[in-house]
């Protein structure tokens, strides 16, 4: 059984993944996102990743209103590590692929071959309005053939001389990009709708994943992993994560109702109508959300004990190869989970195994 992989998502965007005026609140500068990188290294977990963000929430703590580039960001954090993976996004509705392949070849290059690439689809029509890259007439499915097509034509330009493909989205005309990357750069979608996991499958090389149970993500894992090997290829799963540790459940517990506490009620709002959700209905559900949502994912809370016992039970229950995990705080949080977590979860893998 191979060991199971632990990353974290970066701060990126200020707030963190927070969406709470009384929790910690990471900025959006490349010297916090430089610290939680180097953590990472040192503290032996896989791979880092940075989302793509392009507009804001607002509410009292304007959450992701300020945010860094992803690409750029990741390029100068591969010259300040030297193992852990580097996992940038890119927009396929926004970038071009000639320039896309250009960009992770480049990458790879700086990283020594530890780039990865999440593609994304675009789904937050405000996002690309605002500098007209949206067209509201492509159906989900559409945005999925385009991505698919997009994808074929980076993977080429990394193996072949000259691409030419017209499609209903972009069109290369004998098109170069050179040199080719030595190694391809890991590829990385995250999804669960059909389309999604049809992508995943014959396209990606890992999949994240997100379900309302842990059944349903037992079954969304075991769905691209067997389309994958239908397919002759292999993708792993993934989830997130928050982790709230502290000395004790009760410590922990404690933190998590104060964050909780601080709910930004007007973010949580704009969140939900960038998801398609009616204004109206996106206000009565924020005004009506408990202190949980102030978190973006799901979370545990615990001591170490807790924390380990949480991850590995979660992970092996429904058949993921890993995990990518938030911390609130990044500093002080990401070091204690170094020093009495990822051990024991490293142990009990090698057991497993």
């Amino acid at each position: 059984m191979p060991a199971k992989e632990y990353g974290i998502f970066l701060p990126i965007g200020n707030g963190g993944w927070m969406l709470s005026t009384t929790a910690p609140h990471p900025e959006a500068t490349y010297a916090w996102n430089r610290r939680a990188a180097v953590h990472a290294e040192t503290i032996g977990l896989d791979f880092v990743m940075s989302m793509a963000k392009w507009r804001g929430f607002g509410g009292s703590t304007d959450h992701w209103g300020r945010s860094l580039e992803s690409m750029t960001m990741m390029a100068a954090l591969a010259e300040a590590t030297s193992r852990v993976k580097i996992w940038a996004t890119l927009h396929a509705n926004v970038h071009n692929p000639a320039l896309a392949a250009k960009m992770l070849t480049t990458l790879q290059d700086i990283s020594g071959g530890r780039a990865g690439m999440n593609i994304v689809n675009g789904s937050y029509a405000g996002e690309f309005e605002q500098f007209g890259e949206w067209d509201p007439e492509l159906s989900h499915a559409d945005r999925y053939e385009m991505t698919e097509l997009w994808t074929e034509a980076v993977t080429r330009l990394w193996t072949e001389d000259s691409v030419t493909m017209r499609t209903p989205y972009f069109d290369l005309v004998d098109c170069e990009s050179r040199p080719h990357p030595a190694t391809r750069p890991t590829l990385i979608n995250a999804g669960r709708s059909q389309e999604a996991r049809r992508f995943q499958a014959a396209y990606a090389d890992g999949a994240f994943l997100a379900a309302e149970s842990l059944d349903e993500m037992r079954q969304l894992s075991a769905d691209v992993h067997r389309r994958a090997k239908a397919g002759g290829r292999v993708c792993k799963t993934y989830s997130m994560l928050t982790v709230v540790q502290d000395e004790t459940d009760e410590l922990a517990a404690k933190k998590v109702k104060e964050w909780g506490a601080g709910l930004d009620r007007e973010a949580l709002t704009h969140m939900r109508r960038t998801w398609g959700v009616p204004e109206d209905q996106a206000r009565a559900w924020a005004e009506g959300a408990g202190g949980e949502a102030a978190f973006q994912t799901p979370y545990v809370a615990g001591s170490a004990r807790t924390v380990t016992d949480h991850i590995e039970f979660i992970v092996r229950e429904a058949d993921l190869d890993g995990l990518m995990l938030i911390f609130p705080e990044y500093d002080e949080d990401m070091l204690l989970f170094g020093e009495t977590v990822l051990p024991a979860l490293r142990e009990r893998d090698e057991v497993a195994a």
